[in-house]
């Protein structure tokens, strides 16, 4: 079994408005119920104390959207997706819905052109899959982490 080639990637996915968003499981800490974010509340960035460091986390749907998904409530379910850079920079990633795992095959898998990346909000995803799941055809976004954390290094800077 040495040498095998890897045919799957495995997806942490979840829904983020209209959209389907992922990262490789690989790039992914840990999953955790959200705790309690600091603030001030004027863009898509806090921070949450992780067990030994100060975690960046990003409100992609507040980003994306000019809507906060941080739960109005207390009782509200929501998650924190912990996750690393190529640098091992980590970063959490807020999730209203239960993330779900899936095997892509690799050969599904698709670069972005950097003409849409350049272009739209969406330049923080660098992949694409679309899968069909239940009768139904779903475009799934693969994150760049690196991306994600540069962006939002450049929007704090303007």
């Amino acid at each position: 079994m040495k040498n095998q080639e890897k045919k799957f990637l495995k997806l942490l996915v979840f829904p983020l408005g209209k959209l389907t968003l992922s990262i490789p499981v690989e790039d992914v800490k840990k999953v955790i119920n959200l705790p309690k974010l600091y603030s001030s509340g004027l863009n898509y960035i806090s921070i949450a104390h992780g067990d030994d460091q100060e975690i960046t986390v990003i409100d992609l749907h507040q980003k994306l959207f000019n809507i906060s998904a941080i739960p109005d409530s207390e009782e509200a379910e929501a998650y924190l997706v912990i996750a690393k850079n190529t640098m091992d920079e980590e970063y959490g990633i807020i999730v209203t819905e239960t993330p779900s795992i899936i095997d892509v095959p690799l050969s599904n898998i698709r670069i972005l052109p950097s003409s849409y990346r350049n272009s739209d909000t969406l330049e923080i995803a660098s992949h694409v899959t679309v899968i069909q799941q239940e009768n139904e055809t779903i475009t799934i976004f693969i994150l760049d982490s690196d991306q994600l954390l540069n962006e939002q290094l450049m929007d704090l800077a303007f």
